[in-house]
């Protein structure tokens, strides 16, 4: 026997168990069950419910066994009559306050009070005082509160302070006079929060936005991959006459554990949006109209011919969202290949293109997500983390807890829970200094030779105690990673980045990963929508033109998968510029807005993910595949089956495919074994780049306004984060402005203009401007990096 177990006895079964196991984690393990409510395997322990009290011989009253660590030799006993008689005894306090609401509480039919009670509760109360009676608060318009229900497990508490980091419930007074709630009336803000829903065990806290629209019972469960980050968080979808309800975690240690961002809990609200497209609709002499499926697809084809045939198929362009499955990816990618166009781009929001055949195959975390929570030092490029990838601060998180440093360096400084060691914040142009000068530290301290692709840039660079800092936690760590974030992929230096965060990866001996923008990014890559790039990473003969490109060179056609041309973009006003020049634009889309119906000519109402079967890759390289949940409504179609029958009409060939799962087999053999390899293919010479004069426009995108989908969930836009789209300024930038007492400026930029609430906040640069992307407010206005103005409105 190891000397890390012990011997045991449950109800008379031997077990072995681990030294400082508590009982009821044996227990679990060997599939015996003992009640309990305040109990949660990933929470800190609490014993405060009581009700996993059991017999363990020889002592002298029953112990909970949440709290009890295991002993040599112990026997205990969970159905005893002595333990069963203080469990039911534990039942009828906890039922002496709750109310009798069963009926209409939305917990009914999966609320674990109800489980536990039909087992262990009296079946007449012995209690005739008054209950009590708690009053609710508004804490957010994601979640509902009846805390007269609550029994005090304290999960939601404990959730916050050791899992969310931001300790907004709390409990107050006590015994029956105890609260949970927050401590100022305020709402619950964190970007987790949902995640008490699913651990309260009562009615307590429910999912506000689907209160009161179905019971448990009469839900359809169905599995699918969240379709907003690239963790690919594994959820259910739970459907009631045809429309999606709610979502939930569905359980996978290896991505999220048991939980999940409130992005990708609360964005269903989207999918039954009012903008809804349920029906074809084409432009007739400027005027719109539905048309029927034959009529739409006709008109599409027989009008990028007809652009093809007489100015050449080098005028159509290609634009796919990262969010498409990759059945739709590959199809698309085929579409282009049998029409010879390699003007096919999925990066719309990038705008550094430069040296693109020096890229990896495909942009991975470069390690499995599980192991970052065993890192010993992390360095984030780029990254609001906790806002754009909240599974992926959530395990950065456990990291540094364990005594983890964690450094970042940004173009802002960003709230975390978790406490960030070094924190470096500068322009765009300033990151790639710091970046150089942190890569020539490590280069100093490791005696190793400079690459000499970098080595004259490097020469001119002088480090300071906080590069020097960053390079030694990297240099000492056994496990350490370099992550670039999706907005310093957005960044105009992306390429001088990407290099020299290799250099710092290769130098310290750490991983190179990044985080990307969109679901799926990882299988645009390897589907191959890229202008210069196949499926699986071959070269293609003549390279295309990026996505930047081909609103810079404006083509006379274009084809959109899921993308609108505002807040899917990097430069919304070019886009919309280059798009309303087009002769012919179709968009194949789940929405409707004005303003797309002023620049597209074809409008091909297709599924969402949650309607159509598909495979999304993730960011450490899984392949995971769903069903559709809900049928789609009206007269829209799976987005696989429209490219299909395009295929068809464009006369291609191999266009016969009668399910998605045909075309993801066909892909897969295509691409054979893929390895996670971010390293670069070739070397590039390093330059640093100029600060820029005047006053600069930095950004990323705004939290819930990724996409088409999140955009419209109405709850979460009414989160704070979701109305968070203020320009931000330096205090001494706004004293240089006169904008010191401003609430709200002009914002001009590229002959667009638009007012936004404004606040000042030290963590931008001086001489910089945070204005977010994919705002509503800030549609009319230019690159989300460059030249900017402003003044009082």
């Amino acid at each position: 026997m190891s000397d890390d177990l012990l011997n045991i006895e449950i109800n008379g079964v031997a077990l072995q168990a681990r030294k400082g196991a508590m009982i009821i984690e044996v227990a679990d393990q060997a599939g015996i069950r003992i009640p309990r409510f305040c109990y949660h395997e990933k929470l800190s322990i609490a014993a405060n419910c009581r009700m996993c009290l059991v017999e363990v011989e020889k002592a002298p009253k029953p112990l909970p066994a949440c709290a009890t660590p295991v002993m040599e030799g112990m026997k205990v006993f969970t159905r005893s009559p002595r333990a069963l008689s203080a469990q039911k005894g534990t039942m009828e306090f906890l039922l002496i306050n709750h109310p009798l609401d069963c009926p209409i509480c939305d917990q009914g039919g999966e609320c674990e009070l109800q489980d536990v009670a039909m087992g262990y509760g009296g079946d007449v109360s012995r209690y005739n005082e008054g209950k009590r009676v708690v009053l609710d608060y508004d804490i957010g318009p994601l979640i509902e509160t009846e805390m007269t229900r609550c029994i005090h497990c304290t999960r939601c508490v404990r959730f916050g302070e050791e899992l969310a980091g931001i300790r907004e419930l709390g409990a107050t007074g006590r015994g029956e006079n105890t609260r949970i709630g927050t401590y100022i009336a305020q709402a619950v803000t964190s970007e987790m929060s949902g995640n008490v829903i699913d651990l309260c065990p009562v009615g307590a806290l429910t999912a506000k936005p689907s209160r009161y629209s179905a019971r448990a019972w009469e839900l359809r469960q169905s599995p699918s991959v969240a379709a907003h980050d690239c963790v690919g968080s594994n959820i259910h979808m739970h459907s009631f006459r045809g429309r999606i309800n709610r979502v939930v975690p569905r359980d996978n240690e290896a991505i999220n554990e048991c939980w999940l961002s409130d992005r990708d809990r609360f964005a269903y609200e989207g999918l039954n949006s009012d903008e809804r497209l349920t029906a074809p609709m084409i432009r007739k002499n400027g005027v719109w109209e539905q048309t029927d499926w034959d009529s739409a697809l006709h008109m599409a084809v027989s009008r990028l011919q007809e652009i093809g045939n007489r100015d050449g198929i080098e005028q159509l362009g290609i634009l796919v969202s990262p969010n498409a499955t990759l059945e739709e990816m590959h199809l698309l990618n085929r579409i282009a290949g049998g029409l010879s166009c390699n003007n096919i781009d999925h990066r719309v929001r990038q705008s550094d293109f430069t040296d693109p055949g020096k890229e990896p195959v495909f942009p991975s975390l470069g390690r499995s997500i599980e192991s970052l929570e065993h890192l010993d030092a992390g360095l984030l490029i780029g990254s609001n983390v906790r806002k754009e990838q909240p599974i992926i601060a959530h395990r950065i998180r456990k990291a540094a807890m364990r005594g983890a440093r964690i450094m970042s360096v940004n173009t802002r400084e960003f709230d975390t829970h978790f406490h960030v060691e070094e924190n470096l914040v500068g322009s765009p142009a300033r990151m790639v200094s710091d970046l150089a000068a942190i890569a020539k530290s490590l280069f100093d301290i490791t005696a190793t030779a400079v690459p000499e692709s970098i080595r004259p840039a490097l020469s001119k660079i002088e480090s300071s105690d906080v590069h020097l800092a960053i390079a030694e936690h990297l240099k000492t760590a056994e496990q350490a990673c370099v992550i670039i974030g999706s907005q310093a992929q957005m960044n105009p230096y992306y390429t001088q980045i990407r290099l020299l965060a290799e250099a710092i990866a290769g130098a310290s001996g750490a991983s190179l990963g990044y985080l990307t923008d969109g679901a799926n990014t990882s299988g645009a890559w390897i589907s191959g929508l890229l202008p210069h790039r196949d499926t699986g990473g071959q070269g293609r003969g003549t390279a295309g033109l990026d996505a930047q490109s081909m609103m810079a060179q404006p083509r006379k056609a274009y084809l959109l998968h899921q993308l609108e041309a505002g807040p899917d973009f990097a430069d919304p006003a070019g886009t919309r510029k280059a798009l309303k020049q087009a002769e012919c634009v179709v968009c194949l889309t789940s929405y409707v807005t004005e303003a797309m119906q002023d620049y597209a000519d074809v409008l091909l109402p297709v599924a969402t993910h949650a309607e159509t079967s598909g495979t999304y890759i993730n960011i450490e390289g899984k392949w995971q595949s769903f069903p559709g949940a809900v049928n789609a409504p009206g007269e829209v179609r799976p987005a696989w089956k429209v490219l299909r029958v395009l295929g068809n009409l464009l006369n291609l060939d191999g266009f016969e495919y009668v399910s998605s799962e045909e075309i993801l087999r066909e892909l897969q053999q295509a691409c054979g074994e893929l390895e996670m390899n971010n390293s670069l293919q070739g070397s590039m010479p390093l330059d640093i780049p100029s600060e820029q004069e005047g006053l600069l426009r930095i950004s990323g995108v705004a939290c819930y306004h990724e996409d088409p989908v999140v955009r419209r969930a109405k709850s979460l836009r009414k989160t704070p984060d979701g109305m968070d789209t203020r320009v931000r300024l330096h205090p001494q930038t706004a004293a240089r402005l006169g904008l010191e007492e401003a609430e709200r400026v002009m914002v001009r930029q590229a002959d667009g203009e638009s007012g936004m609430s404004m606040e000042i906040d030290a963590g931008v640069p001086e001489n910089c401007v945070w204005v977010p992307m994919a705002s509503d407010e800030n549609e009319n206005l230019g690159p989300a990096f460059g030249p900017i103005e402003l003044e009082a409105d």
